[in-house]
């Protein structure tokens, strides 16, 4: 994880994750505990004085960390959906997947005595 950027981008990282995890189940993200839990994590931290200033830097850390948590796994299920192997494939798909194709015999069936 490089720098940590704004914490108003970071929030906007997480809300976004937010989404893309509830349009699944089709319910707001609003509704959710984890949503409900980082207004309230945000909102206590957001003064800016000195002595909640390491607060809020620590706050800020995990946060993009989570963020950063939460956009590897959604490109790892992403990736592993579009090149998890489907079990065995028959020679003719095989050489189909490099474009390749397999010589056919006369008759159609084979090798026949």
């Amino acid at each position: 994880m490089a720098a940590l950027g704004s914490p108003l981008r970071t929030w906007r990282g997480l809300l976004r994750e937010l989404r893309y995890l509830n349009a699944a189940t089709g319910r707001p993200y609003r509704h959710t505990a984890a949503y409900r839990y980082l207004v309230k994590a945000f909102r206590a931290h957001r003064a800016a004085s000195e002595k909640l200033c390491r607060a809020r830097q620590g706050l800020h850390f995990q946060a993009a960390a989570y963020l950063c948590l939460l956009r590897s796994i959604r490109e790892h299920v992403a990736l592993h959906q579009e090149f998890h192997g489907k079990g065995e494939r028959s020679a003719e798909e095989s050489a189909g997947l490099v474009g390749l194709k397999l010589p056919r015999q006369p008759g159609g069936k084979g090798w026949e005595p």
